[in-house]
This record gives C-alpha cells, structure tokens and sequence, in this order.
C-alpha cells in the first residue's frame, strides 16, 4: 500500500505539475490571440486520452479478465458504458460552461462565469487522475510487475504531456474573459488538483476494488472517452482553423500510442 501511494502520488504529482506549466501559458497570450493554440492543445488532448483508453486502460482490462477466466469483453463493456454514465450524470448535475459557450450546463447556480469555466475543465481530470492511481495500484498488488509499472509511467507520461496543453485551455478562456493573467493562471493551475486527489483515493480503496480491477480500467477508459467526444474533439474544431485541432489529435494519439508501447 505504502509503496503503491508514493508511486500514485509522485505520478498525479507529476501530471499536476504538467497542468500547472500549462496554465503558465496565460502569460504568454497578454493580448489574449491564443484561440488557435487553445484549438491545438485541446485536439492534442484529445488523441492522449483517445490512445491512453484503449493502449492503458481497455487492453490491460481484457487481459486481467481473461487471467482470471472471465470473458474479456464483459468487464470492459460493462464498465466503460458505467464511466459514460458516471460522467453524463456529473455532466448534468455539476454547473459548468465551456469556453465560447454562453449558457451554463447543470444545475442552476449562482456560480460566476470564471467559476463555471474552472469547473468545467477541472470534470476532465476526475478520470485522467483514477486512471493513473489504478495502473500504478494494480503494478503494486502485482509485485511491482516491471511491465505494468511501465505502463503507469507511460500513462503518467502521457497524461502529464497533455496536462500541458490542458492547462492552457483552462487559462486562456479565463484570461479572453477579462481575468488577469496570474488570476487565471492561478485557477488553471487548481482545476489539476483533481489529478493528485482521485489518483491517491483510487489506491486508497484498492484493496476493496482489486476483484473489480477491469471494470474500474474500462470505467476510467469510458469517462475519458466521452470527455473527448462530448467536449475536448468539438472545442477544438470551434472556428476557422478546424485544421489545428485534427493535427493536434493526431499527434497527441501517436504520442501516447508510442510511449504505452515503448514503455509497457
């Protein structure tokens, strides 16, 4: 367990460092022109966690079914539909607004339009950061097995990566709505938080989870999935330069295909 939290806490450590040198990038964009950027690193986001569900966490998640004489699929179907779920309902209850939109999605809130961006983005972490702590857990319960460790810190790797651009689509919305830049970058910097906390409770309850372990990997890989298609693939093609947004899934996919196999 000891061993299973430093790895946890220094992997979602990591990924929270990546966000907060993305949000950085506030400071870069006084002028607040950074809409093609923000295109680019939503659609690199978007292939990360596109390659990172299927590489990381579907994959391994028929595999451990199977060695345990299951049907692989069921686990894997069964708990991405229940990811999707968990998010659609997250979705429909939490008050949030996604960048160039003008009516808040959720409950109705008093919340201000700042608040409402922050939390919109900080949804997108939730899974990034169970699906770190449970790879790290299950290369813990496992011995510390060299192959599943790799794939933790391929994961880590490349959730941190795409953190980069992520906290940039945090803050540049923050600052193109009037925010100052170290206000918004301090607020892009805290939607990470998320990272660090489900990743160490995911290891935390690992010992209670271990019999459902792919059906937790299918229900990270599910979650991620529809925050690619329900926000990250359609904020990124926003606007003229649809381009951008195609060229920065492509390459956020071949980036974490690469890293999952050179390190798994």
């Amino acid at each position: 367990m000891t061993t299973a939290l430093a790895w946890a806490a220094g992997g979602t450590g990591f990924t929270f460092l990546m966000t907060t040198l993305g949000a950085a990038s506030v400071f870069l964009f006084r002028k607040r022109d950074g809409k093609l950027f923000q295109q680019v690193f939503l659609g690199f986001a978007a292939g990360v966690m596109i390659a990172a569900s299927v590489w990381s966490l579907l994959i391994p998640a028929i595999d451990q079914a199977e060695e345990a004489g299951q049907i692989g699929w069921i686990p894997a179907a069964g708990g991405f539909v229940l990811g999707v779920v968990f998010l659609m309902v997250l979705h429909q209850l939490l008050p949030h607004l996604h960048p160039g939109e003008d009516k808040p999605e959720g409950l109705p809130s008093t919340w201000d339009r700042p608040t409402l961006l922050f939390t919109a983005v900080t949804l997108h972490n939730i899974p990034e950061g169970m699906s770190v702590g449970l790879l790290f857990a299950m290369a813990a319960q496992n011995g510390g097995d060299p192959v599943m460790f790799g794939m933790a810190v391929a994961l880590a790797l490349g959730i941190g990566i795409q953190n980069v651009p992520e906290g940039a689509a945090v803050a540049l919305p923050l600052l193109q709505e009037g925010m100052s830049a170290p206000h918004a970058f301090a607020l892009g910097a805290l939607s990470g938080l998320a990272e660090p906390v489900f990743g160490i409770l995911v290891v935390l309850f690992a010992g209670f989870i271990s019999p459902y372990m792919p059906w937790m990997l299918a229900f990270s890989a599910g979650a991620m999935m529809y925050v690619v298609v329900e926000e990250l693939i359609p904020e990124a093609h926003l606007g003229e330069h649809s381009n951008a947004g195609t060229v920065g899934v492509m390459a956020g996919f071949l980036v974490m295909m690469v890293l999952d196999v050179a390190l798994g």
